[in-house]
């Protein structure tokens, strides 16, 4: 995995896991800058490879109320004046082949929902912008199942593909991670594991998904021991005032302390292997 590919990322030599974070979704240019110099200051500290993560709009809602975005341009233009700003690479998240062309003008790694990862020509156009192209693990899907839409994306023509893990369906309203499956998607691509959303309790009555923030940690520190390649997770600085998944976000002013832990497991585990 060479990470040196991806335009301003930060800190690749020094053997930490890489992190994709950021809020959920694109509520604002204040919040975004807040929450990116927030970690960015840790990342740095740190010497963690630092990716903004914020979706430029959420398709995949529950009710017709739910919040979807501030505009889909005004929120790419947001995700861009960030990495300009602080000089880091960025990653949204897109629904539609024509989302493909238009948001790789803005970051520099699209990310394909679980819910859309066997839509091949989704999957298709976003390999032939020549982003990185972030696959995450259908919750329906087996690990080893992965390795066809990993084929997708390379048959097209680009070698730059990451999987995520976030969890499989377990019952109707809950999600668990199967940490076997790390290591057999690793044998396809650079793994990452998404310690939010896997705490994610769908399918509530409400309409609005539930969560188990109190169990990152947990999640994450198991991530890290099994050996995954990065981290991605949510983050607000009130997660209670989030205006989707706020569920299942963890507090921005908690992440130094989860990171802390996680550096140190990993320098723990390679120091003995």
């Amino acid at each position: 995995m060479n990470l040196d590919l991806i335009p301003n990322i930060k800190n690749t030599k020094s053997g930490n896991f890489f992190l994709l974070a950021g809020p959920c979704a694109i509520e604002g240019e204040e919040m975004a800058f807040q929450i990116c110099e927030k970690i960015k200051t840790i990342t740095d500290k740190l010497e963690i490879p630092f990716i903004f993560k914020g979706s430029f709009k959420k398709a995949n809602r529950s009710r017709l109320d739910s919040f979807t975005g501030i505009g889909d341009d005004k929120a790419l233009e947001i995700l861009k004046k960030v990495g300009e700003h602080f000089n880091v690479p960025t990653v949204t998240d897109i629904h539609e082949v024509s989302d493909a062309y238009k948001a790789a003008k803005y970051v520099d790694v699209l990310q394909i929902p679980a819910f859309l990862v066997r839509q091949t020509d989704l999957v298709v156009a976003a390999a032939k912008t020549g982003k990185v192209v972030n696959l995450k693990k259908g919750q329906f899907m087996s690990a080893d199942a992965m390795k066809h839409a990993v084929k997708k994306v390379t048959d097209s023509g680009n070698e730059q593909v990451w999987i995520t893990d976030r969890g499989t369906m377990f019952g109707y309203q809950d999600m668990i991670v199967d940490f076997r499956g790390i290591p057999t998607m690793q044998q396809y691509a650079p793994t990452i594991l998404d310690i939010t959303h896997s705490l994610q309790q769908p399918n509530q009555v409400s309409g609005v998904t539930g969560g188990k923030p109190e169990l990152i940690e947990t999640i994450a520190k198991a991530g890290i021991a099994v050996g995954v390649d990065g981290i991605f997770l949510e983050t607000h600085y009130d997660p209670s005032c989030a205006k989707s998944d706020g569920a299942n976000m963890l507090k921005l002013d908690y992440l130094e302390n989860l990171l802390t832990k996680l550096v140190a497991i990993r320098k723990t585990i390679f120091k003995f292997t």
